[in-house]
């Protein structure tokens, strides 16, 4: 169900379904991005670098996360806008690998706006492991709770 800004209290954490990461889903964010890098797209030449293999590639992990961010339920009609993000890649993630995500509500701000606040959401992505691959914050402006009669 969604939520609205005063639903929300930093320190609460929040925990994403899972999700394979699949060869179609490695192809098809090559074509849909143009990034035919080797290191994501030819085994042989992915033999000869510290991987070892084929990584899946970290914006494609990072897309994965707002999917799963957006089954959580916890943000649908409610978000007014995506604000920016800072971001790390800490390990890779290979084709096959199964991934997930821990998120933390770090700050929350008033805005100037009455029927708006900001949210700064902070991520952990882990691998069927418990592998920390990604981490970072999201920040997005989401909606207040509508006044009775309003």
């Amino acid at each position: 169900m969604a939520r609205y800004f005063e639903d929300f209290a930093v320190g609460e954490r929040f925990a994403s379904p899972a999700r394979t990461v699949t060869e179609a889903d490695i192809a098809l964010f090559a074509g849909i991005s143009g990034d035919f890098n080797p290191l994501h797209t030819d085994e042989e030449f992915a033999k000869e670098t510290p991987y070892g293999r084929r990584i899946a590639h970290g914006l494609l992990v990072l897309a994965m996360v707002s999917g799963l961010n957006q089954r959580l339920g916890l943000f649908d009609g409610t978000t007014i806008a995506f604000l920016g993000l800072t971001w790390n890649f800490r390990r890779p993630v290979f084709p096959g690998d199964t991934i997930r995500f821990e998120m933390e509500i770090a700050e929350k701000r008033e805005t100037s706006h009455p029927d708006r606040g900001i949210l700064v959401r902070a991520y952990r992505v882990l691998n069927q492991r418990g592998e920390l691959c990604q981490e970072g914050t999201m920040t997005v402006m989401i909606r207040r709770r509508p006044e009775k009669g309003a």
